[in-house]
């Protein structure tokens, strides 16, 4: 392909993934996907996305747009076309039907009952190209291929940190290391996503109500707590708004056994229980190192709908979760601050790492301002 061509590609298929994750937040558990028509003059003459559940999807959207224009067109679209039909029809037929020329596609379709939209296009006489070409349009879906291939949600570790890497002082305390362009920003993320994941420790220490406030609100995340002994007190804010925003609490066999009165309290103000395996069965003997957190996760999309998942956890759940394998993205906020202090709490600890080569490797794809930290 020609440098020309292939700029075209990119420029096309960014503004398609762009469009995408306008839905984020909203088109879950279906994949958010982007679509742009151009014309032979490389004009675009129709545009969409999947604005929600339900809704159209972005393909439709765009030749809704375009009318008549689209026929001979060139549809540049985040994911592969659908091919059957759900709450709407098939994307394939509607993109034919339309006269479109050629479809250019940044991944292919990973979910069985859905793909096959590729071969039916060729089929019908229409050009397909899969282009890695612009490495965002891949990214936008991201979560959605991760829970279709894996049966897992996206979990996005989040952590604010000062420059030498603590998450708090070696009393705990930790608001606010970051500024508040940080705290708005992981509002908008809450507003954005299926769950937050956190565990008994953070509720007993911060009490947190791990909701989305002043922003604008697309889905009301599911608040999860790890509660290996079932410690959640009647009065924290998590309880007290149980009825108001979904909670659930995942404890251990013997907990709910042994806590039986506080589970049927619990459950009355509206928490939801739910067991998760441990290693032992005595309560007083299980500590959340104990506690397998992949059937939890596999549990929040199978019995919830769960896609994405994001962790505001102090260093234990944090290092679980690492060190299952089970993040696919981390969210970490570094404020230009220096506490100095080797008994301050840091990210991550409890690993002995002798070795670089120890470490876990994480590939940096965005570094940005948020007032006075940076994002990365």
């Amino acid at each position: 392909m020609n440098p020309a061509a292939a700029k075209r590609d990119h420029h096309h298929l960014l503004t398609a993934a762009r469009l995408a994750a306008r839905g984020i937040g909203r088109a879950e558990p279906n994949p958010p996907v982007g679509c742009v028509l151009v014309d032979p003059d490389d004009r675009v003459v129709g545009w969409g996305y999947h604005t929600a559940c339900g809704q159209p999807h972005a393909e439709v959207e765009a030749l809704r747009r375009a009318g008549n224009a689209a026929r001979g067109t060139t549809a540049y679209v985040t994911l592969e076309p659908c091919n059957h039909t759900g709450r709407t029809g098939p994307c394939t037929e509607a993109l034919i039907k339309a006269g479109v020329k050629e479809v250019v596609i940044a991944r292919p379709d990973p979910n069985p009952v859905a793909s096959g939209g590729i071969q039916r296009l060729k089929e019908a006489g229409i050009a397909v190209r899969i282009t890695e070409i612009c490495p965002e349009a891949i990214r936008v879906s991201a979560p959605f291929a991760h829970r279709v291939t894996t049966g897992l949600p996206w979990v996005i570790a989040k952590w604010a940190q000062t420059l030498d890497g603590r998450i708090a002082t070696r009393t705990g305390e930790s608001q606010w290391i970051s500024g508040p362009r940080s705290r708005h920003t992981v509002h908008r993320r809450r507003a954005r996503v299926d769950a937050i994941l956190t565990g008994i420790g953070t509720v007993q220490h911060d009490d947190p109500m791990l909701t989305a406030r002043n922003v604008r609100l697309r889905r009301t995340a599911k608040r999860v707590v790890i509660d290996p002994k079932l410690e959640t007190a009647l009065d924290a804010r998590l309880v007290r708004t149980a009825d108001e925003v979904p909670t659930i609490i995942y404890t251990t066999e013997a907990a709910i056994r042994q806590q039986a009165s506080a589970r049927q309290e619990l459950e009355r103000r509206g928490v939801v229980i739910r067991h998760v395996p441990a290693m032992h069965e005595d309560p007083a003997a299980v500590s959340l190192e104990e506690v397998s957190l992949e059937p939890v996760l596999r549990s929040l999309v199978a019995e919830e709908d769960v896609t994405n998942v994001l962790t505001e956890a102090g260093s234990g759940l944090l290092r679980r979760l690492f060190a299952g394998g089970l993040v696919t993205e981390a969210l970490v906020f570094i404020a230009p601050k220096l506490l100095a202090d080797e008994h301050a709490r840091s990210c991550l600890t409890g690993w002995t790492t002798e070795r670089l080569t120890d470490g876990i490797d994480l590939d940096l794809i965005d570094l940005r301002r948020r007032g006075d930290d940076a994002l990365a």
